[in-house]
């Protein structure tokens, strides 16, 4: 759409140079393009793209000639990128129209948003129609998370476990979630400590903080987040890692001689499950709005971060259960 986007506007140009990098003087920033123009039109229509620069995936990473056919670009699926070189192709020899191509691929984006939307309103009405059923147990609560987490590209769904259970003890613990930073940004850059923070009502202190592993937690993984803990000022009480894997018995004991290393933080592994069964047992009255809260979470997070299928397979794993129930 950016190299279209550059056609359009100076014919002159080469599609199949968007880097300056590129020698001539027909080559262009397609990042500019993307960044100053596409991003806002994308975000303003609610279009299914990557919500940052797709000049950035890299298979187009550091390319300094041009996007021809005969250049061989690394990326999955291998024809979806040797289709985007061949339109690239098209359009510099003149076989097609710039217009002509940015504007069907903005029908066929506007055409992938309303299946997308009418799919999940789909989903969405067959949960209202069962709002007289009896309430999920805690048990069965827990066993659609689990079910949820088992679905493939699921990393991103333990921070959703955590921050809704948060949400929806918020009054009884006196403590609140900060919002969530996007998936793909790195502590360093937000100044976050890890991928939950928690404040005590009306204080932004964070005294609790959630690190997710999709992976065992390694005595390595500790070690960073002493950095961290000593780095921070003023303390933290606790730092939490919230894993999906097997938690081995040295990494409990190191964990737990931390206290006294960290002068007051406590720093523990938990399994993301145990952690749902814990606090659905606990707060049993609040598990529905356990519920409610991490599928608007859910819902919320861009495709990026839980792709559209992940969102789906939520809403039926939930239809499944409560009509069962």
């Amino acid at each position: 759409m950016a190299c279209m986007l550059a056609k359009i506007d100076r014919p002159a140009v080469d599609p199949r140079k968007p880097y300056t990098e590129i020698s001539g003087k027909n080559s262009f920033s397609g990042r500019t393009y993307d960044e100053q123009h596409l991003t806002h039109f994308i975000n303003a229509n609610q279009l299914p793209c990557n919500p940052t620069t797709g000049f950035l995936t890299p298979a187009f990473r550091n390319i300094d000639k041009p996007l021809s056919t005969t250049v061989a670009i690394i990326g999955r699926p291998p024809q979806v990128y040797r289709d985007t070189v061949q339109i690239l192709e098209d359009v510099a020899k003149g076989r097609v129209s710039a217009k002509d191509v940015l504007t069907d691929a903005i029908r066929l984006l506007v055409a992938v948003r309303e299946e997308k939307k009418a799919r999940m309103a789909t989903l969405l009405a067959s949960l209202q129609y069962n709002k007289g059923a009896i309430p999920l147990s805690s048990e069965a609560v827990v066993k659609l998370i689990e079910q949820h987490l088992a679905c493939k590209h699921s990393s991103r769904l333990p921070v959703l476990v955590v921050a809704a259970a948060y949400r929806a003890a918020a009054d009884k613990l006196g403590e609140r979630v900060l919002p969530l930073q996007a998936h793909t940004a790195a502590d360093e850059q937000t100044g976050a400590l890890g991928d939950v923070e928690i404040c005590l009502m009306n204080d932004d202190r964070v005294v609790t903080i959630y690190e997710m592993k999709s992976k065992r937690v390694t005595i390595d993984d500790m070690d960073r987040a002493l950095q961290k803990i000593a780095e921070r000022k003023p303390r933290i009480d606790n730092y939490v890692f919230i894993t999906t894997d097997v938690i081995h018995d040295e990494v409990k004991a190191y964990a737990a001689a931390m206290y006294e290393k960290t002068n007051g933080t406590e720093i523990v592994v938990l399994d993301c499950i145990g952690f749902a069964r814990h606090f659905l047992h606990l707060f049993h009255r609040l598990r529905i709005q356990f519920l409610d809260s991490y599928q608007l979470l859910l819902l919320a997070e861009s495709d990026s971060a839980v792709s559209q299928p992940l969102k789906e397979a939520f809403l039926s794993l939930r239809q499944a259960a409560e009509s069962s129930e």
